[in-house]
């Protein structure tokens, strides 16, 4: 497996997909970051059915990337195997743990149109990957999101996990007024120049990372599109709910009441890239959700965020 710096405390294991012209490689649309934490039995079954459906069935040229979030089982070893035998995985690892530290990694070293990313185990039904990275192509949007609670969404997990995420995102809406329906939906995309902009603009490292993106992307009047997905809880998630929904609350505290509520100014970099692209901008004060216009779609075509 070859590997090259791609910054602090990272390695970056080659794995583009393969091209007739030796010294032409394809232009990858998408790449599809996958965070993974000792997840060796359940790694290479997984990749090797996601690497499989974009063969067969994904239109656009993709890469997948394997996020290690500092492994201390057989994972990293796993995800140098599958480099070497799959002509679209690379790795990526990281010394330290925490999701949105490998998405800040992964994405902002892409060469990809769009960047998306999702869970290792598969919780996500693939045929919502065309249906969340299309808008984003073909420039309708700037990010996509996954929603397990909107209409159309086909749900399977247990009691306390659906009553804690409606709980969660009842608090995203009442504190941090947001308009997007699942903040937590381990389903994500975004365009590459809006992630280049975007992810400067985020402080959280783990768990809190996704909610904080699309709060600030609305906050600086993004364009963002939901898509109602299938999902199947995962009985062997990894996750530490208490620790995770802690670290939710500290975060929401500090963008509802600390250094995460910005001014107009701290979005400039993002409304100038609305500007050149001609793409509607928010008006108001950013940090009042409510009255911003940005607007969110879902697959069943176009609906108001107000």
């Amino acid at each position: 497996m070859t590997s090259r710096a791609a910054g602090p405390g990272t390695h970056l294991a080659g794995g583009a997909p393969k091209a007739t012209d030796p010294g032409a490689p394809p232009a990858v649309a998408v790449e599809i970051v996958v965070p993974v934490h000792n997840e060796e039995r359940t790694l290479r079954a997984n990749i090797e059915l996601l690497s499989g459906y974009l063969a067969s069935d994904f239109p656009f040229p993709c890469r997948i990337t394997i996020a290690d979030n500092a492994s201390t089982d057989g994972t990293w070893r796993i995800a140098g195997e599958l480099v070497e035998e799959l002509p679209r995985v690379g790795a990526l690892r990281l010394e330290d743990r925490g999701r949105g530290r490998a998405l800040r990694a992964s994405w902002s070293a892409s060469t990809a149109d769009v960047v998306a990313y999702m869970d290792v185990d598969l919780s996500t039904g693939l045929d919502a990957l065309l249906p969340l990275v299309a808008p984003l192509l073909s420039g309708h949007s700037d990010l996509a999101i996954g929603t397990r609670l909107s209409g159309g969404a086909r749900v399977v997990r247990g009691t306390k996990r659906e009553v804690l995420s409606r709980s969660y995102n009842f608090l995203v809406h009442l504190l941090l007024r947001a308009r997007f329906s699942d903040a937590q939906c381990g389903f994500k995309a975004m365009r590459r120049d809006v992630a280049v902009r975007l992810i400067p603009m985020v402080e959280d490292q783990t768990w809190f990372f996704d909610t904080e993106l699309l709060v600030v992307a609305e906050r600086a009047g993004l364009r963002i599109h939901e898509v109602p997905v299938d999902w199947v809880d995962d009985l062997d998630s990894r996750v530490n709910i208490a620790r995770t929904a802690l670290d939710d609350l500290r975060g929401i505290g500090r963008l509802a009441w600390g250094r995460g509520r910005r001014t107009g100014r701290a979005f400039r970099p993002v409304t100038d890239l609305l500007a050149r692209d001609g793409l509607p901008q928010a008006s108001g004060d950013p940090t009042d959700g409510p009255d911003l216009r940005t607007r969110s779609t879902t697959a069943d075509g176009p609906r108001s965020a107000r």
